[in-house]
């Protein structure tokens, strides 16, 4: 079987010779893959973490079609159209037992423990398996976790029909968030990046305004857009540690904040921005994977839904189309900035 395996740090190789799934349980179900993202987390361990298993292979945001179920196997068939949840949790830590799946002691995903989906097939559990609409295409399907992603971030706030939400950050999460603001009912959504071209997608995905931070500091031009007050919730989804620490300078007295960016690195925040958490009475909400009982939780129905209606779209946002063979030389060029993408999705 044709794969994506992780050796080490910066070594990503693709072989012809990793062994396919094979049903081992009665409940499991074996999945051809036709379309798989590489996701912002993919990127840095492949740049700085390197593998938790020396060869596994990589990634966990895809869809497929099924070719193989176990005999107890009852939600899908061989030849039905899916997406699949990548998350394992334990079922037995106090959280699983409290009903709070995604914050799990042993939570993990396809591509770290267990063989993931940069390959032309995967497995899983028929519980982490979800049939699609028909007219939801297998690009689009394959962005169904991180969309999950980012809906379990505004089902923690208390977002209400009518606020104002500013995004940080544009990548695909954030293109992604710009989407869910709106059908969470937001009359007025801010995007802010430093690069055009996503800003310009963040407009086409339904963005009211959009800034590029290196023009003027976001917060300034925020208060200038809110009469001074602030925007109501403000979503940090670029990871980086610089605006990690401005975020807290985008939100109304008594507003909220998500983090969705992982920044991988230490974060040092000036007194200006640290005081408005205090001073301004925030409400900040760290917001950790996508699944929610019973599982794999609303977020994944939810975000299935909205692609069907078509309120949720993809194709903006993916930027290239590669084959499993281009995958070393596309992590290559992605971490050493050699190509602009916003979401790459392969085609095994």
């Amino acid at each position: 079987m044709k794969a994506l395996n992780l050796y080490g740090i910066e070594d990503l190789r693709y072989e012809e010779s990793t062994p396919k799934p094979a049903i081992e349980n009665e409940n499991e179900v074996i999945i051809r893959v036709k379309a798989v993202g590489i996701c912002g987390s993919d990127t840095s361990r492949y740049k700085k973490l390197g593998p938790y298993v020396e060869g596994m292979t990589f990634g966990h945001e895809f869809a497929g079609e099924v070719v193989e179920v176990g005999r107890k196997v009852t939600n899908v068939k061989v030849g039905d159209r899916v997406a699949g949840c990548p998350a394992f949790i334990c079922g037995e830590c106090i959280y699983c037992q409290k009903g709070e799946p995604s914050r799990c002691d042993k939570l993990s995903v396809i591509g770290a423990y267990r063989p993931g989906a940069y390959a032309e097939y995967t497995k899983l559990p028929a519980t982490h398996v979800i049939p699609l609409p028909d007219n939801v295409d297998y690009d689009t399907a394959a962005m169904v976790e991180p969309s999950a992603v980012v809906a379990h971030g505004f089902y923690r706030t208390k977002i209400q029909p009518g606020a104002e939400v500013a995004i940080m950050g544009v990548g695909s999460i954030g293109l992604l968030a710009v989407q869910w603001a709106k059908i969470f009912g937001a009359k007025k959504v801010y995007a802010i990046d430093i690069d055009d071209n996503k800003l310009a997608i963040a407009k086409e995905l339904g963005a009211d305004v959009v800034i590029n931070s290196l023009d003027k500091l976001a917060h300034e031009e925020i208060m200038e857009y809110t009469n001074g007050h602030g925007v109501d919730i403000a979503i940090e989804s670029a990871g980086s540690p610089i605006t990690s620490s401005q975020i807290f300078a985008l939100p109304r007295k008594g507003g909220e904040v998500v983090f969705l960016g992982i920044p991988y690195a230490d974060i040092n925040i000036e007194r200006f921005f640290f005081e408005k958490i205090v001073r301004n009475e925030l409400t900040v909400y760290g917001s950790w994977n996508a699944v929610s009982t019973p599982f794999p939780g609303k977020e994944w129905s939810s975000t299935i839904h909205y692609m069907s209606t078509g309120q949720i779209v993809s194709s903006p946002m993916i930027s290239h189309r590669p084959t499993l063979e281009e995958g070393p030389d596309i992590f290559r060029k992605i971490v050493n900035r050699e190509i602009e993408s916003v979401k790459v999705i392969f085609h095994p």
